[in-house]
């Protein structure tokens, strides 16, 4: 996996997700922002990272037993063990919250490792204690029973789909306290440009709109010295 740029990572770690998904749609792609996945604590700052993935497929009762676990090629087991520092770990567990995806101990375990964040459109187990890990963790829901209870982990950093988003190995990952959105990786240095520009946009126009402006005109900037009072605002903010 190639090492994200260092300043693409720090201006995604200041937009929110909301803007990204703009930026994106203005370049077609429309369907980038993982369903249904929520932060377990909202008050974490933004995760960034490139994606590892972990696909999971239906448990067949025979080949998922508990003894499963003591072999040290287990792939959700390797897929902890590997996963990159900096790298986010997204799961794909077929929008099925019904058993875990993984559980406090192995989001510990990649915390520890430097791992940026873990993603997974099913349900973790021992929700409390990971929310309170301080490591950014996004699920469905919360749910106790163990992953081989209905999932049988199989592909590792291979192309998944999580919470209807195609997640390719490397798409830079980003989370804030609304939900994920997934970049192509061929686009996230520009994509995270315009979106430091367009967040001092949106923060002026909330300025403006909290004092009692009207949005006509000023979002989108259509009235003329619109541009010229942001400009000028840019300048006494430093931004």
């Amino acid at each position: 996996m190639s090492q994200m740029n260092p300043e693409t990572r720090a201006r995604l770690a200041g937009v929110s997700t909301a803007t990204l998904c703009t930026a994106l749609f203005k370049r077609g792609l429309r369907n980038q922002f993982i369903q249904d996945v929520r932060p377990l604590n909202a008050s974490l700052p933004n995760m960034v990272g490139p994606a590892f993935t972990l696909r999971y497929i239906p448990a067949r009762e025979d080949l998922n037993t508990i003894k499963v676990f003591e072999d040290r090629s287990h792939p959700q087991r390797v897929a902890v063990e590997t996963c990159p520092e900096g790298a986010v770990l997204v799961m794909d567990s077929r929008k099925d919250a019904r058993a875990a995806s993984a559980g406090s101990i192995l989001v510990t375990r990649l915390m520890k490792r430097g791992v940026a964040g873990v993603v997974t459109d099913g349900g973790f187990r021992d929700s409390p204690e990971i929310a309170e890990l301080g490591f950014a963790a996004y699920h469905q829901r919360p749910s106790a029973p163990t992953n081989l209870t209905l999932h049988q982990a199989l592909d590792i950093n291979a192309p998944i789909g999580c919470g209807d988003v195609a997640v390719f190995p490397g798409d830079i990952v980003v989370g804030d306290r609304e939900g994920v959105v997934v970049i192509p990786a061929n686009l996230a240095d520009e994509i995270a440009s315009e979106a430091v520009e367009m967040t001092a946009f949106e923060d002026f126009v909330t300025g403006q709109v909290q004092q009692g402006a009207s949005i006509l005109g000023l979002y989108p900037p259509t009235d003329p010295g619109t541009r010229d009072k942001f400009a000028a605002w840019r300048k006494e903010q430093g931004r």
